[in-house]
């Protein structure tokens, strides 16, 4: 048996059992990308973070996110809790991940927590009737990423909170994270996600989201901050602000269980 650093934490949340659920499992060296998609279904949360030593100097880190059915290109929870881990493992202001699509990620330590600093998503005006029929309500703006962000603005947040989209018929449209999103009622921003296609039906708290979601509030608000809440089951929290090209999420984070995955 081969023993695994384990480390589970819930990731925007200030407490333990809310925000969104993260493993993280710093390696020696990769694993086969068979046995890594292994472990992630294993652990069945939206995503597990794999670390390994960047040997390249571009970063601290060499970082990947699986879900339970798929490697994906970026995640914003996972790099936060990844931060968390090895920020309070080995110390330091500020940490650094070289990530194969999405650039270099930093987490640094801040007064209320971490900041969390992703590209920024751009999205645009558009249309897709087939995705608004599924979705259970009729939004009054849509907004398209071309890599799979959508960005459907509603009236309230009461409107948010009631959809009840058809899951199976959204995940047959493809991986695109279907951001539902409005005015909040104590937080400057609400937000549901759901992702079927990519192995997550809702998720708790999606950073990834908010670098697109800190695009459109930003330029709908006319300032560079807001606070966002995203109303799942387990509901999550962060700050919003956009410096240039990124997208910076302030978030806390909790560790839940740390331990040891056995590996045959």
């Amino acid at each position: 048996m081969i023993r695994l650093p384990y480390w589970h934490v819930d990731a925007f949340a200030d407490r333990p059992f809310a925000g969104n659920q993260a493993a993280v499992m710093p390696l020696d060296q990769w694993l086969d990308d068979a046995t890594l998609l292994a472990i992630a279904e294993e652990n069945n949360f939206a995503e597990t973070a794999f670390l390994v030593k960047d040997e390249t100097g571009e970063a601290d880190w060499e970082l990947r996110w699986f879900t339970p059915t798929m490697e994906i290109r970026l995640c914003g929870h996972a790099t936060l809790a990844s931060g968390h881990v090895l920020l309070a493992r080995d110390g330091g202001e500020r940490i650094t991940f070289r990530t194969r699509k999405a650039g270099v990620l930093e987490v640094a330590r801040s007064d209320s927590g971490y900041e969390l600093g992703l590209p920024l998503i751009e999205s645009s005006p558009g249309e897709w009737p087939e995705a608004v029929g599924l979705l259970g309500s009729k939004p009054r703006q849509i907004s398209l990423n071309p890599e799979g962000y959508g960005v459907y603005l509603f009236e309230s947040e009461e409107q948010v909170r009631a959809l009840d989209p058809d899951l199976r018929g959204l995940g047959s449209l493809g991986d695109d994270q279907f951001i539902c999103t409005a005015p909040g009622e104590r937080t400057d921003v609400v937000s549901r996600v759901f992702v079927p296609g990519g192995g997550v039906d809702e998720d708790s708290f999606t950073g990834s989201a908010h670098a697109c979601l800190t695009h459109f509030w930003t330029e709908r608000l006319r300032r560079d901050s807001f606070t966002a809440h995203q109303a799942s089951r387990r509901g999550g929290d962060a700050t919003c602000r956009r410096e240039g090209d990124r997208a910076i999420l302030g978030g806390q984070c909790v560790t839940v269980v740390e331990g040891g995955f056995l590996l045959p």
